[in-house]
């Protein structure tokens, strides 16, 4: 009678195969999750910038907040920032044009900095 199953060195062979595996595999998607997550920045700024700049090019005006640009429909709602989990945490850039005051630019509130070591804040 013989007993059918795999020895301890075979499991052990195994594991550190999965182990070599996932050593490769994980730090290439968590890699990659980051990147995708500046892709989704740098598209949220670059269309809140032109809804902004609509809002100025329709009214002669910045809008007041951000969420005036979704009162008026230049945007659906506020994006949240991808980095902060929020559509709180956006940082306001306001004019300096005493006679055209709002919201010129925004930043994301993310104290981090981006793969190519530029803070979000100045993007």
């Amino acid at each position: 009678m013989s007993k059918r199953g795999f020895t301890l060195i075979e499991l052990l062979v195994v594991m550190t195969i999965i182990g070599v595996l996932l050593t490769i595999a994980v730090p290439r998607y968590f890699r990659t999750v980051e990147r995708s997550k500046e892709t989704v920045l740098k598209h949220d700024l670059s269309v809140m910038r032109d809804s902004i700049d609509k809002y100025y090019a329709d009214l002669g005006q910045y809008p007041e907040t951000l969420a005036s640009l979704a009162e008026k429909h230049y945007i659906r709602s506020v994006p949240v920032d991808p980095f902060t989990k929020s559509a709180e945490t956006w940082v306001v850039v306001a004019s300096e044009d005493p006679d055209h005051p709002g919201v010129r630019d925004m930043h994301s509130g993310s104290p981090n900095a981006g793969y190519n070591g530029i803070p979000f804040v100045s993007w």
